[in-house]
């Protein structure tokens, strides 16, 4: 370990027994399996966001066998509201196999954590280091600027060269003892001092001997992403197909795609489409369907925009794909994943007041 390296680790782990996070509730009872949740859960995901799904996810499945012995869509329902719904089908894919090809404990080799659905080279790393106090280095985004800044790795960082001099920075500078502590420790000064914006350099420990302090690039590097293609808006129609009984037609997605693998209502690139879905589909359905509020919501790269149909139905007029459909009433709502804009749809349909005119254009009035 050279001079620098070894200054990172010791003033990272000293910093970190003062100024680091230690109450979190996946710190406690550190095993692979806690910390593999939080991880995953962590991913493109603020830990203030986290917390609470956590702690309902651990009073459900309190260890792998749970996880694994759990349908999917109890898995989904936990995760409805977190995003990234492909993060809880692999994690639930991965407890399988733990289960059946590990006998329901978490593999203790790099190869058999890294091997594992959902987990890559950084991850791995970081459930051994968290839990076992194993020697792996770790590169996520927080990782990823915090050595960039201090060893001065500018340029894109997506390139080859980059990466690998990353993690080869990443290695050099974890310590053979205390490494659960250290990365812990690099994880806290990224999220809480060297952050993308407006980085607390005054606070961080490694500051003299910074060289994007030094140099004053601290907004420098990392450098800034190339830029952005323009977002794109998709508008699409929903059919809330509505029986006397308060339940409503919903579809299984495909596991690929948007909210893959969620249940959500019928959706349709036009209007005439969607009617002529609950003509053929429903039994003595509304003519005139209402239209709801529309509904705006940003994904990653697009805004999807969806307007909502309702109509009110007796039910299916023929027979339907049961394993891909199902009637749910939201007054007795069943454990299965819907998309968080849904879900407070389907909320609302309990509200008397959805029918009002003041809330509601009806397609005739038009």
């Amino acid at each position: 370990m050279s001079a620098d390296a070894a200054h990172v680790a010791a003033a990272l782990i000293e910093w970190h027994a003062q100024h680091g996070r230690h109450d979190l509730p996946w710190q406690h009872d550190r095993t692979p399996y806690r910390v593999w949740v939080s991880e995953i859960m962590l991913q493109q995901t603020q830990v203030s966001t986290v917390l609470s799904y956590y702690q309902r996810f651990m009073q459900r499945f309190a260890d792998v066998r749970a996880l694994a012995d759990a349908p999917i869509d109890d898995v989904l329902h936990l995760w409805t509201g977190l995003g990234y719904y492909a993060r809880a089908r692999n994690m639930h894919r991965a407890a399988v196999i733990v289960r059946d090809e590990h006998g329901g404990q978490f593999p203790e080799t790099f190869e058999g954590v890294a091997g594992l659905p959902g987990i890559g080279r950084s991850t791995a790393g970081a459930i051994l280091a968290l839990s076992r106090d194993r020697r792996f280095p770790i590169l996520d985004g927080n990782v990823r600027r915090v050595l960039s800044r201090y060893f001065g790795i500018e340029g894109d960082l997506t390139e080859r060269a980059a990466i690998d001099a990353l993690w080869q920075l990443a290695d050099d500078c974890t310590p053979a003892e205390g490494v659960a502590t250290y990365t812990q420790a690099i994880m806290d000064i990224g999220a809480t001092v060297c952050t993308r914006r407006k980085p607390l350099c005054t606070y961080c420990p490694l500051t003299a001997t910074c060289f994007a302090r030094r140099t004053g690039k601290q907004h420098e590097i990392p450098a800034p992403k190339r830029a952005k293609v323009p977002r794109r808006s998709k508008h699409v129609f929903m059919l809330v197909a509505l029986r006397d009984d308060g339940s409503v037609l919903l579809e299984r997605r495909p596991e690929s795609g948007v909210w893959g693998g969620l249940w959500c209502l019928p959706e349709f690139d036009t209007e005439s489409a969607t009617r002529s879905f609950a003509s053929q589909v429903l039994r003595s359905p509304q003519i005139n369907p209402q239209h709801l509020h529309l509904i705006e919501h940003a994904f990653t790269h697009f805004d999807l925009l969806v307007t909502p149909l309702l109509t009110r139905c007796d039910g299916p007029a023929g027979v339907m794909d049961a394993p891909r459909s199902l009637w749910y009433n939201p007054r007795e709502p069943a454990r299965v994943g819907l998309p968080a804009p849904i879900k407070t749809l389907l909320a609302g349909l309990t509200d008397r007041t959805l029918f009002d005119e003041r809330l509601v254009q009806s397609r005739a009035a038009k």
